[in-house]
């Protein structure tokens, strides 16, 4: 059944439109994977469908009674609630009658009511018509069904349910926003990049619950891997057009070529019977006109009037422009980097440690030697310390005990997730020129490179998209001249397009990379070797991703 029918849809923003003259059906039983490129109106368009954009023009209809719970990339968490707090205000309605119940026995526990029958009365018949509704919003259970979710998706003990809203990692605090709507079970979900931050086990999880999931489900997602996974269909947005495709994303992406050759073939046919009838109406015309012939004129005329009817076919963009991506990566030393017995703990009060009454012991006696040319894929839970072991490579965080030597002639390049290397308030241009000594004219010419208009260069760092913010650190670090590249999560927040031009050059790299990554296509395109960091130790897996899940596995 269709949950909700998009009709001639229209969206502007100061001027410039987002997308025109949009028709599309959603399904309530269906998975669609939305994709299309950074800025090409994925999240607003989910926000039409959840009810938050109004649509310029155009119609939006919705199935009777539908129900939509929507996450956006940041979910919204009340600062200062416990996860299990948090997760009770699931159901607002809920909440709300669970609320004035609550008033309502408060009043009943005071005895002054049992002195006037009439207040009694009214207390009495308020209390049965709450306990009447919370009933029908599925109060009895509720809970128990909270408690499940949580537990299902990596919240299990009572010290992970008192864990505030404010000090959750960015994974967690998509775990917590999924929970809330799986605890409702909307009839249509509708996830804004909620694989972001996640790692493996939550993308497991995350997998796992949609693929279970009764209702219709439209997700945002750049992960090639959990879109061929869980959807039936994907929706491709480009140019404010949407075109549907049956099936997964590697089937999405072969049979969106072969349609676009298709179309290249039709175009192609069309312009050449559109070439030949101009010709033939520009000659009859110049003969009528030469000999006074109004019958020739005439048909001139009405060949070209033939042409005017004719329904063009659209030239197809086989190959669009993409992020323009180059890493030297020359030699260096051929020990890149020797880690021996390293430590890290944190103290109560600091980091990892605050709050938990002791020390917090994140890596222990862990040892790590990567030469150069190697591509290192290092995965784990989220909290295992993976950041943490970056920022003691690169010195902003002092270690316990143990070594660290970086060789001789080895000079790092570093991507971070968080994008807090940007300067916010700078421009895009002054950010480029103080990375590099270069004129104005050169600088405009490199970011465009990097698909930024005019208009976005002398724009502040502030203004751009996290997909945005991600080409701009791109940009940034082949500015660096770096042989060792540490890459934290790279691929969060880029489209396809870009993630696979990230893919290319990194292949092509000459130097070594460290990687932190839960993109499993990316993985297994990019790194030879996998070294898992669980309980403050390492593993070490040759190969690329399929080949660790495999090791895991027991799979020979």
């Amino acid at each position: 059944m269709i949950a909700v029918h998009l009709d001639a849809v229209s969206v502007t923003y100061i001027a410039k439109p987002i997308f025109y003259d949009l028709s599309w059906e959603i399904h309530d039983n269906r998975c669609v994977g939305l994709v299309g490129p950074n800025g090409a109106g994925k999240s607003t368009l989910l926000r039409v469908l959840a009810g938050e954009v109004r649509s310029d023009t155009g119609f939006v209809v919705r199935k009777s009674g539908l129900t939509v719970g929507y996450l956006r990339q940041e979910p919204d968490l009340t600062p200062g609630c416990t996860v299990w707090e948090e997760a009770l205000t699931a159901s607002a309605d809920l909440a709300a009658v669970d609320a004035a119940l609550h008033r309502c026995e408060q009043r009943l526990a005071d005895p002054l009511v049992y002195t006037d029958e009439a207040a009694l009365a009214h207390a009495l018949e308020e209390q049965a018509r709450l306990v009447q509704r919370y009933t029908e919003l599925g109060g009895p259970g509720y809970e128990g069904r909270v408690r499940a979710t949580l537990h299902k998706l990596g919240f299990q003990t009572p010290a992970d349910l008192a864990l505030l809203t404010d000090t959750l990692s960015g994974g967690q605090k998509k775990l917590l926003g999924l929970a809330k709507l799986f605890v409702i079970q909307p009839d249509l979900l509708l996830l804004d990049e909620p694989d972001n931050h996640l790692d493996l086990a939550g993308k497991a999880f995350l997998e796992d619950l949609i693929r279970s999931y009764k209702g219709g489900v439209v997700i945002v997602s750049h992960d090639r891997y959990l879109l061929d996974v869980v959807a039936d269909e994907i929706a491709d947005l480009e140019d404010g057009r949407i075109t549907v495709y049956p099936g997964n994303y590697s089937e999405f992406a072969f049979e969106k070529q072969a349609r676009l050759l298709r179309q290249q073939q039709l175009f192609q046919a069309q312009q050449k019977e559109i070439d030949r009838l101009e010709q033939a109406a520009h000659r009859l015309l110049i003969w009528g006109r030469t000999y006074d012939n109004e019958k020739l004129i005439k048909r001139g005329k009405a060949i070209q009037k033939r042409i005017e009817r004719i329904d063009k076919i659209d030239k197809p963009v086989l190959e669009r422009r993409r992020m323009q991506l180059e890493l030297s990566g020359w030699r260096g030393s051929n020990k890149v980097l020797n880690i021996q017995n390293l430590d890290k703990v944190f103290g109560p009060g600091a980091d990892a440690g605050e709050g938990s009454g002791g020390e917090t012991i994140v890596l222990a006696g862990l040892d790590l030697l990567i030469w150069h040319g190697e591509r290192v894929g290092l995965v784990g839970p989220n909290g295992a310390g993976k950041s943490v072991l970056f920022r003691l490579i690169l010195g902003t965080e002092t270690p316990s005990g143990g070594t660290i030597a970086i060789g001789p002639s080895v000079r790092i390049g570093y991507y971070d997730q968080e994008h807090q290397t940007l300067n916010y308030g700078a421009t895009l241009l002054d950010t480029v020129r103080s990375a590099a000594q270069m004129s104005e004219s050169t600088a405009v010419s490199f970011l465009t490179k990097f698909l930024f208009t005019y208009e976005q260069i002398r724009s502040k760092v502030s203004t751009l998209s996290g997909g945005e913010r991600s080409r701009l650190q791109m940009a940034l670090l082949t500015l660096t001249g770096a042989n060792f590249l540490l890459l934290d999560e790279p691929t969060n927040n880029l489209d396809i397009a870009s993630t696979e031009v990230l893919e290319e050059t990194l292949e092509a790299f000459e130097g070594t990379i460290l990687v932190i990554s839960h993109d499993r296509y990316f993985l297994d395109r990019v790194v030879d070797r996998i070294v898992d960091l669980e309980d403050g130790a390492l593993t070490d897996y040759p190969g690329n991703y399929s080949d660790f899940q495999a090791a895991k596995a027991g799979i020979a």
